[in-house]
């Protein structure tokens, strides 16, 4: 059997075995390649909407793409789009998406009944981060009555599902103008309250700087940074710095409230990553709560994984690394 073809195998056995589950939401990984056999080809499924996302230079992965895609447009009666990210390619438009079937992109997706707005094309992502779906049903699920900050926003689907939980007030955050307008588009989307709404486009160091200095308070905080960011106000760098980005908002906190930590350095191992963590727990006024883990569809099924992350995620799953951490306050400790 010629390369290719095994590629095309694993990938005919991983994209059925979740055709088969019952529970996948609208948006998901039909086949995640870095494990389950073909690095640099990812395909994520947004409702009607196929994303590949080809993540080699170009030209390496073509047969293999045409292939699958169009094994997947004919055995997959509900799509009608496929839109193709060639991450490495010099020329942007091709870097955020060419169609190369249908005539539509998706606009909005449905997770756990809520609604969120889509822009497939508006950077080499897609507007909305498929790993951290646990991550939003714990918000759902665990918000109601709190005051939410959802730092480094992008799209704000994080800051969304808290607000459907019933948040009573949700401040989101970004340097983008026009992740945070699809923030604003899935909120409205839901029905949410206006008035229970807020979104800050600014650097996070100055807002977080501001915020400490009026002494606000938030029963959940929020830290979903990119690996890596300088702007004037400072350096965010998730393999070598979260201890220094986690002591930023961790004032921001009210007593017994939340710090949601998530880091997606690659190469970072989960080990050193809890490490950092536990550090940061030795204090009385900081302690661990939990891990959130990424669903399945997106890290591959024991069935079908075959490669492994350069560095061990474990005790997460995933690169995608998100810690649950519980704060307390010194003079409601006393």
């Amino acid at each position: 059997m010629d390369r290719q073809q095994s590629i095309f195998t694993r990938f005919i056995k991983a994209i059925r075995l979740r055709l088969e589950s019952k529970v996948l939401p609208e948006a998901h990984r039909l086949f995640n390649g870095y494990t389950e056999g073909c690095p640099g080809l990812i395909l994520d499924r947004y409702g009607p909407t196929l994303v590949v996302f080809d993540q080699k230079p170009p030209g390496i992965l073509d047969q293999i793409i045409e292939q699958v895609v169009n094994w997947t447009t004919e055995n997959i009666n509900d799509l009608n789009a496929v839109l193709l990210k060639q991450r490495q390619n010099p020329q942007e438009k091709l870097r955020n998406g060419l169609l190369i079937n249908g005539d539509h992109l998706a606009e909005t997706i449905n997770e756990y009944n809520i609604t969120y707005a889509l822009d497939l094309k508006i950077n080499q992502d897609a507007s909305f981060y498929l790993d951290t779906r646990n991550l939003r049903l714990w918000l759902r699920e665990n918000m109601l009555g709190s005051r939410v900050l959802n730092t480094f926003a992008y799209t704000g689907s994080l800051g969304v599902a808290a607000g459907f939980g019933g948040a009573k007030q949700v401040i989101q955050t970004d340097v983008n103008s026009r992740f945070l307008q699809i923030a604003q588009r899935s909120w409205l989307l839901n029905g949410l309250p206006k008035e229970n709404y807020k979104l800050l486009k600014g650097d996070f160091f100055r807002i977080t700087g501001r915020m400490r200095s009026q002494g606000q308070l938030f029963n959940c905080v929020i830290l979903d940074p990119p690996f890596f960011s300088i702007t004037n106000a400072g350096k965010v760098d998730l393999q070598h710095e979260t201890t220094r980005l986690v002591n930023k908002v961790r004032a921001l906190v009210a007593h017994d409230g939340w710090l949601v930590v998530i880091n997606n350095a690659l190469f970072l191992s989960g080990a050193d990553f809890m490490s950092e963590l536990n550090t940061l727990c030795q204090s009385e006024y900081l302690s661990f709560h939990q891990i959130i883990q990424v669903p399945q569809d997106i890290t591959g099924y024991p069935d079908t994984i075959v490669d492994s992350s350069p560095l061990d995620p474990s005790p997460f799953n995933h690169t995608t690394k998100i810690a649950v951490l519980k704060v307390f306050k010194k003079d409601k400790k006393e």
